[in-house]
């Protein structure tokens, strides 16, 4: 069975919903060790209480690359077939994605290529787009910017504001990230160019 590695930084609600596919037996998976940056991260007590494998690596004060490699010896040491990133607040060095080539997913609260980085939902409401939503993708060496998995829409109303936006980009975030999973996981796409195709 594929082991999955889960890096979260707060409440790890994606998390949750990645948990909860797996015990329902909708996605042959399991995961292997939960890992946050933060000693306060809600996502480490759901991971105890779920008796999932929780390691707390705290990142303030350290250098990328250091902190990286702590991260990445903790995931070989857990054998990870697929690292998945779920609310995960800290950029991954060029070493961190070498290690593990196409195997790094992440999941963004927007249609990328628009809205990359920090605050995703406040920038689309600035822009006034009238659809935005949410997109898995491969982690490559520069932010936002890997092949895309999946995405969903979802309609920007008159009087949304950040958070109601948020909560209902979040409804489609669990849904699709576990599918995303699956098929990464089947090894049943390939990858030309940027594109992620069936096979």
């Amino acid at each position: 069975m594929k082991r999955l590695g889960i890096l979260l930084s707060g409440r790890g609600s994606n998390f949750e919903a990645i948990a909860g596919n797996v015990a329902a037996g909708r996605l042959d998976a399991e995961i292997a060790v939960v890992i946050s940056n933060r000693p306060e991260a809600r996502g480490l007590e759901t991971a105890r209480a779920l008796g999932l494998k929780a390691v707390c690596l705290p990142s303030k004060g350290m250098e990328r690359e250091a902190y990286d490699r702590l991260v990445v010896a903790e995931l070989k040491a857990n054998q990870v077939d697929l690292v998945c990133l779920a609310g995960f607040m800290r950029l991954l060095s060029a070493y961190f994605v070498r290690q593990f080539p196409g195997r790094i997913l992440n999941i963004h609260p927007a249609l990328l290529p628009s809205f990359p980085g920090l605050d995703a939902q406040h920038q689309a409401l600035e822009h006034g787009v009238k659809v935005t939503g949410c997109t898995v993708h491969f982690v490559d060496e520069n932010l936002d910017s890997g092949p895309i998995v999946a995405q969903a829409t979802v309609p920007v109303l008159d009087d949304d504001t950040a958070d109601s936006l948020a909560t209902r980009i979040l409804q489609q975030e669990h849904r699709i990230y576990s599918e995303a999973i699956r098929l990464v996981l089947s090894g049943n796409f390939r990858i030309e160019g940027r594109r992620v195709l069936a096979r």
